[in-house]
């Protein structure tokens, strides 16, 4: 996979969970998410709180981030 442009990784997030690829209760790890998509840590963690506000998913201290839901389309 090419790296994304920063302003694409929350659409390509939105979009891979929009299509079941992290179906619900799917664990994103920031470790994988950093390698797959080649970008920072800080990166990773921007984009998962803007998912988290829009309720795509859930954080759980201690265990991590969890898709939450499917969005609409």
């Amino acid at each position: 996979m090419s790296r994304l442009i920063p302003i694409h990784f929350p659409r390509h997030f939105r979009r891979r969970i929009a299509r079941g690829e992290y179906p619900p209760n799917y664990l994103l790890s920031e470790t994988k998410l950093e390698q797959e998509c080649m970008v920072a840590r800080a990166t990773v963690r921007k984009v998962t709180a803007a998912l988290r506000a829009e309720g795509l998913i859930v954080t759980t201290p201690g265990m991590g981030s969890f898709v939450t839901a499917q969005p609409e389309t």
